[in-house]
């Protein structure tokens, strides 16, 4: 028996009145989820437990089996895993984000313009990661690049309790209120008004505006944790996995539960990724012998925080077409399998952040050959009316493994 684990990031939303009272999931035009979903088990399962952040780290910890409550530990010390940056138990890692933000002079009137610096390209970023190390780094401060927008800062004995907030949370906003607090607060605070000075003048974001496209104004610091650890995937569940996403955070999760990462070229982790290059990938990993395979695909959270609803409603498109459809196609002849389909977390399109609200699975296995329910297609709403929901979203992968 083959799993296929394909999880569309923040692809759950709310009806939008743009869509006449739906969803992008149900405006989607997605046949192959469509046809599968009529042979499969559907749910609601709430992948954040209560209390706790709803961000990609927590949820994605719950949908690959491990107890967020029990293993959580922060965001960056995940990416920084994935970067193969060394974490000692005294280091904090924290998220460093490439923004764009507004020209007034006092930096706490500034107002965030863009989380992503206009997604800006793993090669210009690089190069400003490079400058930005030059000019900040310190004793038990080192700044690290990592992939587009997604950068790591590792802080020797750096606090856990500094009040730090996600720039995708605070889109449009004047970042004054959202400063750092607390612990360390006051060096977290200079580190990123001094990013400015070195990132004013450097010619990449001179490049960028010259082409019309949104340069790197700023650091910004958040997601702060310690180095985690987390049970072996195989010693938990008997089977040797392999993930594949273009994001840091997810591929940390795979390699520090001692899972095999494999890179897709063409993966970014936006609308423009490889899709169909990331299920070819599952599908050689099976045929290699691997008996599980995670695929992440970041586009919809991208766009849900951007707020562009026919550039989500066509990432799902793409899943279903280019992702879900290979993958089908591909398995045919190998061994058994079983499919698990869902987002990690709602991304509405209507706050451009993330929620907490329980999001809906699909579970199909081929052995699977009637017809469960003629009218079933794979939404929120239809998961909803089929009463499964699940409450502990750790458990759900013993559904998908039939534990």
């Amino acid at each position: 028996m083959k799993y296929i684990l394909v999880l569309g990031d923040g692809m759950a939303d709310w009806p939008l009145e743009a869509l006449g009272g739906k969803t992008p999931l149900q405006a989607a035009y997605k046949p192959t989820l469509d046809m599968l979903s009529k042979k499969s088990t559907m749910g609601m399962v709430k992948t954040v437990p209560q209390g706790m952040p709803a961000g990609s780290d927590v949820a994605n910890l719950s949908v690959f089996g491990f107890d967020p409550k029990r293993y959580y530990t922060g965001r960056s010390p995940l990416e920084a895993i994935s970067m193969g940056l060394n974490l000692s138990q005294e280091d904090t890692a924290l998220r460093c984000n490439l923004v764009t933000l507004s020209a007034e002079e006092d930096y706490g009137q500034k107002t965030m313009v863009d989380y992503s610096a206009g997604e800006i390209t793993t090669e210009e970023s690089t190069q400003l990661m490079e400058a930005i190390a030059q000019g900040l780094n310190r004793e038990g401060i080192s700044f690290h690049p990592g992939i587009s927008y997604r950068h790591c800062l590792i802080w020797h004995n750096g606090p856990l309790d500094i009040q730090l907030t996600p720039p995708h949370d605070i889109s449009g906003k004047t970042i004054g209120p959202f400063l750092p607090k607390g612990p360390g607060a006051e060096l977290a605070l200079k580190l990123m008004e001094l990013s400015c000075n070195i990132l004013k003048e450097h010619p990449i974001n001179q490049k960028r505006m010259a082409k019309g496209l949104n340069p790197a104004t700023s650091i910004w610091l958040w997601g702060q944790g310690k180095k985690p650890s987390v049970p072996l995937f195989a010693e938990k569940y008997g089977l040797v996995g392999s993930v594949i996403s273009a994001v840091d955070l997810i591929k940390g999760i795979g390699i520090v539960s001692g899972m095999r990462s494999v890179d897709v070229e063409g993966a970014t982790g936006n609308i423009h990724t490889n899709f169909k290059g990331k299920a070819e990938a599952a599908l050689e990993e099976l045929r290699n012998g691997r008996d599980f395979v995670y695929i992440h695909i970041e586009a919809p959270d991208e766009c849900g925080h951007q707020g562009l609803l026919n550039e989500k409603v066509r990432s799902i498109e793409l899943i279903d077409s280019l992702v879900i459809d290979t993958l089908i196609k591909g398995l045919e002849g190998l061994d058994d399998y079983r499919l698990m389909v869902l987002p990690d977390h709602p991304t509405p399109i209507a706050i451009k952040t993330h929620c907490a609200d329980p999001v809906p699975f699909m579970i199909y296995d081929s052995r699977q050959k009637d017809i469960v329910d003629d009218k079933a297609v794979y939404s929120e709403a239809y998961a909803q009316s089929t009463g499964l929901h699940i409450s502990q979203g750790h458990t759900l992968m013993d559904l998908l493994l039939e534990r």
